[in-house]
């Protein structure tokens, strides 16, 4: 599909829009229809919906109620699951890698988006793949009150790490005495090669909050405890080469086609398998000085125990499992690597203050967070089943931080300025130590090391001005300033065994401009440009990190990514709800891209580089309706189609002319509730992807198996009843017809949920 049908497609729908919209009225007294589609406030530090600046961009929201009734969850990051265009990669029920997708962005590519808790980023900003996801388990699933999604990068307020989208989690503040209490179970069955498993997860949560005079009070604790099935398996191609006479003897393993080659590869086990244990509390704290003068805090502990254990499907003469190694299986040669367990031990503070003034003209606002790796321990085993040696990776103090000075001003009726200061610092600090027995903190030598850090400085301004009636005007602009220093690796394998680099810094203006026109009193249509420059990551610079049989290799000459998006959408509003269809092209200039390179040894490899040119081009139509056909009866969906292929990869020419890696053409979201009554409801949802290329060569062959990114149909369901005494009972089903997908790593299985709530 080309996108002069496209253009024919939106043209057609603005033609049949109102005729679907002749519920509205026509003096516009219907405020939805009356603006434009993308004007949804900006959650601010400690506020639920602080009017902070318009957005000149499609954003989509989801609030506490439809959560509760349509979304089996036992982790905030599931609350977007059925969003336009949107996937968390969340593998199992705690999965501490949920990266966001977005439209034009992968499941691994953590820093291509944002997300912020009321105000503060806990987007891990530090790297830019799967051990950087945002920290979801500082927000509990019971406290979010919305979720608004911001699509693009069209704001002057957010960095240039908005070329994927911005997610705002607004959480609860209480304005008299509340208790909440909850728990929720869920098991799933998973079967793979010689995998068969029974996971149980738990979440247990609670909260009570007050408003004392001036003082709102607002305390949580979050408690989980999940399974997961295995995230990775130990493959090697099907062997022609002769075992030795020496090797043992083996039998067992599994036979598939490897996705990247198209070739037999033989299956000797799972790993990844994870126990994980977390913990959150926080506290919110609100004190009003005057009506419109608030000062605010947020201090939050999050912590996590998780083991990961292996499981071979290899057995000796005895019967007796085997693990890594060089065995003779079926008379050939088979070197077994990869099957090895691991300990994780984290501990993350969060600290946010804030102080805010509202007026008639002029608003402002103050703002000061950081967040620190107390502790981040990661034990590994090295040769798992026949020694006990490892590696001890420490993370501990590696941190960020950022201050924000913002401020609207509002000289005129429909005239409205935002404009403000930033300044972030993210500070990486990593040590790797051998280990003579795995599982324990005696550290040997010291075997590798990674520092460094990176600071960027914003200015903006943002006008956003009603020129006439129909007509509104935003323009705006971000100047950024960054700097990289202070890096340097570490190697005991290599020689010099220290290698510093020398500082770098780059300073660009991102302009940005949005036209809406109010064709009608329900349909608005708005063209949106916006400039994105996103800078490497420290760790994306720096940092060199062995995980499992993944070696990931920092480059310190990356250049930013420099993204020119566009987008044109047509959204009409009436009595039954909305629909809005939206073009959307994104011009990727020096795309940072992860190569995995097999020759640089043995054992999988990646290498973060610039791709000179990539180009996404699509179109997202989507639906929020209420009440269709029968009172009660709700209905949201969307199908997205994106085109992103690889025009010039100097490094790479083979991949020119290429799909870029990792984003699927085809995605659908659709979920339909029925309340039957206001205590009951039932909810269906689906999810569609179509597979996507995992190398930007596009050689892999295979789309249904370990190791691919699959397409997949999942369907879910949710029945929630609440009573009259402040109890909720829901009980759930995610993927009940036990679809197969694969993000490389397995997707779950069959998932049943259920929870009781008690809100008071």
């Amino acid at each position: 599909m080309k996108i002069s049908t496209f253009a024919l497609a939106i043209s057609l729908l603005a033609g049949a829009m109102p005729a679907y919209a002749a519920g509205a009225t026509a003096d516009g007294a219907d405020a939805g229809a009356a603006e434009a589609p993308a004007d949804p406030t900006i959650v601010v530090l400690g506020q639920q919906k602080t009017n902070v600046a318009k957005v000149p961009a499609v954003v989509q929201s989801i609030t506490a109620d439809d959560i509760k009734t349509s979304i089996n969850s036992l982790t905030s990051g599931a609350s977007i699951k059925y969003l336009p265009s949107l996937e968390v990669r969340e593998r199992y029920i705690g999965d501490r890698n949920g990266i966001i997708q977005t439209r034009t962005t992968t499941t691994t590519s953590s820093a291509q988006s944002v997300v912020y808790a009321d105000g503060v980023t806990i987007s891990n900003l530090l790297g830019n793949n799967y051990a950087y996801p945002p920290r979801w388990g500082l927000v509990a699933p019971a406290e979010i009150s919305q979720v608004d999604v911001i699509y693009g990068p069209f704001s002057a307020i957010y960095p240039g790490n908005s070329m994927g989208g911005v997610i705002n989690l607004t959480t609860h503040m209480p304005d008299h005495f509340e208790i909440h209490a909850g728990l929720t179970g869920a098991r799933q069955s998973f079967h793979l090669y010689g995998s068969n498993q029974h996971n149980y997860s738990g979440d247990a949560s609670l909260a009570v909050g007050d408003r004392i005079g001036n003082l709102t009070i607002w305390a949580t604790y979050d408690h989980l405890d999940a399974q997961g099935q295995p995230m990775s398996f130990a493959t090697t191609g099907v062997s022609t080469t002769a075992a030795s006479l020496t090797a043992k003897v083996v039998t067992g393993g599994f036979q598939d086609i490897d996705p990247g080659t198209g070739k037999p590869r033989m299956v000797f086990g799972g790993y990844g398998i994870d126990h994980t244990v977390q913990d959150q509390g926080k506290i919110k704290l609100a004190y009003a000085f005057t009506p419109s003068l608030t000062l605010t805090y947020i201090g939050a502990l999050w912590g996590a125990h998780s083991a990961t254990q292996a499981q071979s499907y290899l057995t000796d003469a005895s019967g007796n499992a085997v693990y890594n190694g060089t065995y003779n299986l079926g008379g050939k040669a088979y070197t077994v690597a990869g099957l090895n367990p691991t300990i994780n031990n984290q501990l993350h503070m969060m600290h946010a203050l804030g102080l805010e003034q509202k007026g008639t003209r002029l608003d402002w606002k103050l703002t000061f967070s950081s967040y620190t790796y107390l502790t981040e321990h990661s034990l590994s085993a090295s040769n798992y089943g026949n020694t006990t040696v490892g590696s001890h990776q420490n993370m501990h103090n590696t941190n960020w931080k950022d201050i924000d000075a913002q401020g609207i001003w509002r000289p005129a009726e429909g005239h409205e300025v935002s404009f403000g200061y930033h300044l972030d610092n993210f500070r990486l600090r990593q040590r790797t130590y051998a280990l003579a027995q795995w599982t324990t903190y005696d550290d040997g030598a010291q075997t590798g090391a990674s520092f460094g850090q990176t600071t960027t400085q914003a200015i903006y301004a943002q006008d956003r001005w009603k020129l006439l009636d129909p007509l509104t005007l935003t323009i705006g602009g971000r100047m950024e300033f960054w700097k990289a220093q202070d890096g340097s690796n570490f190697s005991s394998s290599t020689t010099p065994n220290t290698v510093t680099y020398p500082s770098q810094s780059r300073n660009n203006f991102s302009p940005k401009a949005a036209l809406a026109y109010k064709i009608t009193p329900a349909l608005t249509s708005r063209f949106s440009f916006g400039r994105a420059v996103r800078y490497p990551t420290v760790a994306e610079l720096f940092q060199k990190v062995t995980n499992g049989t993944n070696l990931i290799a920092s480059n310190p000459n990356l250049l930013p990514e420099d993204v020119w998006a566009y987008e044109w959408t047509s959204e009409v509003r009436g009595k039954l709800g909305s629909l809005r269809v939206s073009l959307f092209q994104e011009n990727r200039k020096n795309a940072l891209v992860a190569q995995k390179d097999t020759l640089v040894s043995a054992t999988a490899s990646s290498v973060t580089e610039n791709v000179a040119s990539v180009r996404f081009r699509g179109v997202e139509a989507a639906a929020d309706l209420h009440d269709v056909l029968i009172k009660g009866f709700d209905l949201r969906g969307s199908v997205t189609y994106v085109d992103g292929v690889v025009q010039s990869d100097l490094q790479n020419p083979a991949a020119n002319g290429k799909q870029f890696p990792g984003v699927p053409p085809w995605r659908a979201r659709a979920v339909a509730v029925w309340h039957q009554n206001d205590k009951l409801s039932y909810s269906l949802g689906y999810r569609h992807s179509s597979g996507a290329y995992s190398t930007l060569t596009n050689t892999d062959l295979v789309i249904h198996a370990y190791g691919a990114s699959s397409p997949y149909d999942i369907f879910d369901a949710k029945v929630t009843y609440r009573l009259d005494n402040g109890l909720t009972l829901s009980a759930g089903v995610d993927n009940f017809t036990n679809n197969r997908g694969y993000v490389y790593h397995p997707y779950p299985n069959t998932t049943g949920f259920i929870s009781i709530r008690f809100d008071r």
